[in-house]
């Protein structure tokens, strides 16, 4: 099938490449004119395990090419795919700008059938406005409207795609449901027939309560260090119920991404417009906000005075194999270290690019071990595997003092008294200690 994808962000260059992966043929359409370049010479821009490959793979194949022409999309392609973003607003709604010129753009060159289908999160009834801005700049178009909603995690967005645990299908006919079907017809996963309004709000609800998980252990490892209790304990207890599970019942400093801050914010107000106050997902907003300011509190209570003090952070993007540092906890965190006057060294394995442009005045460096040379304190703000293996005994030498800080709970406490370190981390059971 001819497919074209508008936007080739981290949705769009991982649906355009995999849709030419499964045997389409796949224009990406970007209205930025160096980024297109970029991918046509064979760069990537963003940084997604296995995307730079797949891309090489399927562009040798001759099944995927990128382009700035939503005409050549338009003319070229039986489906048309929306993928551009929808940041926040002001006022927390989502910016459905890009979506609407977009739209506007495909209505001026449709002259036979199209498929047009939104896999932006958007709010529920969007697909009713993007078949009304069609209508309205082209009354004579033949077209469907539909919603097919992504999951993709960024650092295994490929194999989300591939092997995905449901497709949903959001259309009002039949015919766009076949279409979509046949598209995906070589992926094997639960295919979810639903109305437009349905898959739209699908998007929204799973995100939020995703978040919602999140706070929800977060909350729950206060009571744990109240209580002498060990969050990683009381997680496993919970999780190993079916009806609960494992997944997201990390304690730690709290989410970010460009996903669930958003989602839940776009939610929050969608509710609101519909006239129910969204009490819930406004507490998971506040207790991802009060986790960080624990921790800057646990910082605060072990090197007494921040102001002069040198911290190494380790970590920088908002999770583990991505450079997204779009809502990253570290930008908080590192920010209100600064205002209290600590000096910064930081160290991540992928996001040291994107980070400069949201962190300014801190040093980056190129290893953890150059993150902890003389440092008063080293801070943990992202679980890279890396981190996991490093040389405990060489950080310990590094440090002025051996003081670790772990907002992701990626270490044994005892090891780490054993090891002679101060550790502290959040919502576990320390084993007894002058500095507990």
């Amino acid at each position: 099938m001819n497919i074209s994808v508008i936007g080739t962000g981290y949705v769009g260059l991982v649906t355009g490449s995999c849709l030419a992966k499964i045997g389409h043929n796949v224009i990406c359409i970007d209205n930025d004119n160096n980024k297109v370049e970029l991918l046509i010479r064979g760069e990537i821009p963003i940084f997604e395990p296995g995307l730079r490959e797949l891309i090489t793979n399927v562009k040798a194949d001759g099944r995927i090419s990128f382009t700035t022409s939503i005409k050549e999309a338009v003319d070229k392609s039986e489906v048309i795919f929306i993928c551009v973003g929808t940041p926040t607003t002001l006022e927390g709604e989502a910016d459905l700008s890009a979506v609407e010129e977009v739209s506007r753009e495909i209505a001026k060159y449709l002259t036979e059938f199209r498929l047009i289908i939104e896999k932006s999160t958007v709010p529920v009834q969007t697909g009713e406005k993007i078949r009304r801005t069609i209508k309205l700049n082209n009354p004579n178009a033949v077209f469907e409207v539909a919603s097919n909603p992504e999951f993709l995690r960024e650092g295994s967005a490929i194999d989300d795609f591939l092997h995905p645990d449901r497709i949903v299908i959001g259309s009002d006919t039949k015919k766009a449901r076949d279409i979509i079907a046949k598209i995906f017809e070589k992926i094997d996963a639960p295919k979810i027939f639903t109305s437009i309004k349905s898959a739209e709000i699908i998007k929204h609800a799973s995100n939020s309560f995703l978040a919602m998980k999140i706070s929800y252990i977060n909350a729950l490892s206060f009571i744990c260090e109240r209580t002498g209790a060990d969050i990683n304990e009381v997680a496993r207890g919970m999780g190993l119920d079916h009806r609960i599970g494992m997944e997201f019942l990390r304690a730690g400093i709290g989410f970010g991404g460009s996903c669930f801050p958003k989602d839940i914010e776009a939610f929050i107000k969608i509710a609101e417009k519909l006239g129910y106050n969204f009490q819930l997902l406004k507490d998971v907003k506040k207790i991802n906000i009060e986790i960080k300011e624990y921790f800057i509190k646990i910082v605060e209570d072990l090197l007494w005075n921040i102001k002069g003090k040198r911290i190494g952070v380790l970590g920088l993007s908002f999770k583990p194999n991505t450079d997204d540092m779009r809502e990253a906890p570290s930008i908080y965190i590192i920010n209100k270290l600064k205002e209290k006057g600590a000096s910064i060294v930081a160290y991540d394995p992928v996001a040291i690019k994107n980070a400069e442009k949201f962190l300014k005045d801190i040093a980056f460096v190129d290893s953890p071990y150059t993150a902890a040379r003389n440092a008063d304190a080293l801070i943990i703000l992202t679980e890279w595997e890396e981190f996991k293996k490093m040389n405990l005994d060489m950080i310990k030498k590094q440090l002025k003092t051996p003081i670790i800080i772990d907002g992701r709970n990626i270490f044994d406490p005892k090891n780490m008294k054993e090891k002679g370190f101060i550790y502290r981390c959040i919502g576990r059971t320390l084993p007894s200690s002058s500095f507990k």
